[in-house]
């Protein structure tokens, strides 16, 4: 019997291994129904070749009384075994990244933050200023240091959000972006909205106590305490020749 069952899964796995295969599945389950015409046209391959491989997919595709081909259930649950290894292909890649490219430098960091902080300033001063224009009818000593003061709780609120939205999305502001830097989970896992709004919460607004408590740390990994509290951190994608040397 467990044989059996061992030879069953290495059948499974087999079908669904071709690439065209897949592809046969995802489009029946985009199309619902789909006849042999419509695959060649959507697929772009020869008649004997979509024979071929339909063949190979008896288990999974089934033909409709108007001979139109439709997925079967086994070729429902298919396409959820697809999903799952292609979500766990992602997340092997994600680790693999996160163990074999060096982490980034201290110095790389903090420009890209400098770049990331003078991009949130930009936006912050022309709206905290027309604000102050708009309701200030006498503009004075105190009226300055408060826009001066609006214009830095705006930018560290502005830097917050885009520094979140951005590398929960793809790991990379744009400051990370120009230098080649990437935020990833430590435990190779995709970074969610969650845990990248904590990172940034500290690199916002706690910015001294998060350096301070990330040193204390002693972990290459978390240059900031915050870093180690979401489980992230940042690697380099690209080397320049000194750095190579050094990795080699």
């Amino acid at each position: 019997m467990a044989n059996a069952t061992s030879e069953d899964v290495s059948s499974i796995l087999l079908a669904l291994s071709h690439p065209l295969r897949r592809q046969i599945l995802l489009t029946l389950s985009d199309k619902d129904e789909c006849s042999f015409t419509d695959m060649l046209n959507a697929l772009k391959v020869d008649t004997g070749k979509l024979s071929f491989h339909l063949r190979a997919l008896s288990a999974f595709v089934e033909q409709t009384p108007s001979n139109k081909y439709r997925l079967s259930r086994a070729g429902e649950n298919a396409l959820l075994i697809i999903s799952d290894i292609q979500s766990w292909a992602e997340t092997a890649d994600i680790r693999k990244k996160a163990s074999q490219l060096p982490l980034a430098s201290l110095k790389k960091r903090t420009l890209a933050f400098s770049i990331d902080f003078l991009i949130a300033l930009a936006i912050a001063t022309p709206i905290s200023v027309n604000q102050l224009i708009f309701f200030s009818t006498n503009l004075n000593y105190q009226s300055v240091v408060a826009a001066l003061g609006a214009i830095f709780m705006a930018t560290l609120v502005i830097l917050w959000t885009y520094s979140t939205l951005l590398e929960s999305f793809n790991g990379q502001t744009l400051g990370k972006r120009f230098l080649g830097l990437k935020v990833v989970k430590t435990d190779g896992k995709k970074l969610s909205y969650d845990q990248d709004a904590v990172r940034n919460f500290g690199k916002a607004f706690l910015l001294p106590f998060d350096l301070a408590a990330g040193l204390r740390l002693k972990d290459k990994k978390f240059l900031r305490y915050f870093d180690k509290y979401a489980g992230t951190t940042v690697i380099t994608l690209r080397l320049n020749p000194v750095e190579s040397t050094s990795q080699t």
